[in-house]
Parts: C-alpha cells; sequence; structure tokens
C-alpha cells in the first residue's frame, strides 16, 4: 500500500527536479534581439569591463546575471522650442535629431544615464543649444544664413550628446518661425527690394537707348556734313574748272540745252541758253 504513495512522491520530486533545471537553463540563457545590444548586470551592476552583449544567444550566470537591452538602431527626436534673436526677434524653432546609442558604449550609457535619456540629456541639449545659436544671429541673418545656422547647432549637439555616448547623424530645422509683425516687415523689404531692382534695370535700359540714338543722330550729322563737304568740295572744283579752261562754260551749255531751240526775239536775233552759274 505504501508503494503507490511513494511513487507519487518520487514523480512530484522528479518534476520539481526538472521545474528547477528550467528556470536555472531560462536564466543562464540571454537573447540580445536584432537592433539591439545587451548590458550585462551582475547582481543589478554594471561592469564596464564586460563589452556589451551584441545580437543573439548568450549564456550567463543563473541568478545573478541580468541583461538590460538599448536600441542602437537610428531613432528620431523632435523637439520644439521659443528663443530670442540677436536683436530680440521671438523665434519658433522645430528640431529633428536622428541619432542612435553608441554601440560599443552602451552600458557607459546605461550606468550614467539610464534608459530614459531622451528626457534626461538629448531634450535639453536641443534646447539650450538651439537658444544658443538663435543667439548670436538677428532674426534677418537666421533667413539668409540658413545653412551656417543649421551647421552651427548640428556641431553643437553633436558635441554634446557624443559627451554622452551618442551619435548624432542627421540634424534638421524642421520649422523656422517668426512674430506675424516681423514676417510682414521682411516681406515688404522683400517687396521694397523687388521694385528697386526693376527701377534700376529700367534706368539701364533708358540709358542704352540714350546712347543709342546719340549714336544715329551722330551718325546722320556726320553723313550732312560729308555730303555738305562734298558739294563745296564740287563747286570749288567747278570754279577751278571756268577760271582755268573758258571753253568749258561753252560744254556746260551744250549739256544744258534741250535739242530745243530758243525763242529768237527780233530780226538777227541771238539764241540764248540758260547757264547754271555757281554760287
Amino acid at each position: 500500500m505504501k508503494a503507490p504513495g511513494g511513487l507519487v512522491k518520487g514523480v512530484m520530486i522528479g518534476i520539481i527536479v526538472l521545474i528547477l533545471i528550467g528556470v536555472i537553463a531560462a536564466s543562464a540563457v540571454q537573447i540580445v534581439d536584432a537592433g539591439n545590444r545587451g548590458v550585462l548586470l551582475n547582481w543589478n551592476a554594471v561592469n564596464l569591463d564586460n563589452a556589451p552583449l551584441s545580437e543573439g544567444l548568450h549564456f550567463v550566470t543563473p541568478f545573478a546575471d541580468s541583461v538590460v537591452q538599448l536600441e542602437v538602431r537610428t531613432l528620431k527626436f523632435v523637439k520644439a522650442t521659443s528663443a530670442a534673436s540677436k536683436d530680440l526677434q521671438t523665434v519658433s524653432t522645430e528640431i529633428t535629431v536622428n541619432y542612435n546609442p553608441t554601440p560599443e558604449r552602451v552600458h557607459y550609457l546605461y550606468k550614467e544615464i539610464g534608459l530614459d535619456y531622451e528626457n534626461r540629456v538629448i531634450s535639453p541639449t536641443v534646447e539650450e543649444v538651439v537658444k544658443q545659436v538663435t543667439a548670436n544671429y538677428n532674426a534677418e541673418e537666421l533667413i539668409t544664413k540658413r545653412p551656417q545656422v543649421k551647421q552651427d547647432i548640428t556641431e553643437q549637439i553633436s558635441e554634446r550628446l557624443n559627451a554622452f555616448n551618442i551619435d548624432t547623424q542627421i540634424v534638421s530645422i524642421t520649422d523656422f518661425q517668426f512674430s506675424a509683425l516681423f514676417a510682414q516687415a521682411i516681406e515688404q523689404k522683400v517687396e521694397a527690394e523687388q521694385k528697386a531692382f526693376k527701377a534700376e534695370n529700367d534706368l539701364k535700359r533708358i540709358e542704352v537707348e540714350a546712347r543709342q540714338h546719340e549714336a544715329q543722330a551722330v551718325g546722320i550729322a556726320a553723313a550732312n556734313i560729308a555730303q555738305a563737304n562734298g558739294e563745296a568740295e564740287a563747286i570749288t572744283i567747278i570754279n577751278q574748272a571756268l577760271s582755268n579752261n573758258p571753253h568749258y562754260l561753252e560744254w556746260l551749255k551744250t549739256q544744258a540745252w534741250d535739242g530745243k531751240l530758243p525763242l529768237v526775239v527780233g530780226e538777227g536775233g541771238t539764241p540764248f541758253i540758260s547757264i547754271p552759274v555757281a554760287p
């Protein structure tokens, strides 16, 4: 009668042993998910001598060791903040930071900051940098020198987060807004500059047209002068011919005769041909 009871007891002990073995085996095996690194804790203390665990299966000391996982893939943090420019204009800025914890130093990040590093480190860093950089430029420069502003913000954020073992990939200014009054003033200034540019172009066009008209007038005057000089020279040549050759006048008479006999006045009248007289 005692045999069945001993058998049951033995079965129960066996089950307990299997359970204990399962628990021990489970605590001795840790799996780090893809895109993560594991921080090995020994009695909940970080041993910085142990490198972070890579993705995959790892064996650890049962019950004494545990693993905390930190994602090392690209993460995004968005921060909206207001700051004052150098000329005391209020600027609302939205910054997007793409980052990731440094994979080989996540155990330092966990030990020094913990898992809530976005609120403890990234958020205050971004806000402080944006306010500091914005104060170095006046409102107009924040628009005209935007690439330089972005570079300054990126460099300072990267430098500060790197000190906490966080790598910065890309920093983007996703929104940049000014007060309505300032935006209106900028719009009016741009419009005035465009009008001034148009007026300057119109003035240049008028100057070019005036020079063209002047050149045409000079050309016409030169042609008239040349014609007058030619006519004067022709008259001079004719006068010289008349003075040097008396028969030249007779030749001119023949050139001017139209082939008709002139009117004879009275008996024995002499034909008369009108000869042009030089002035």
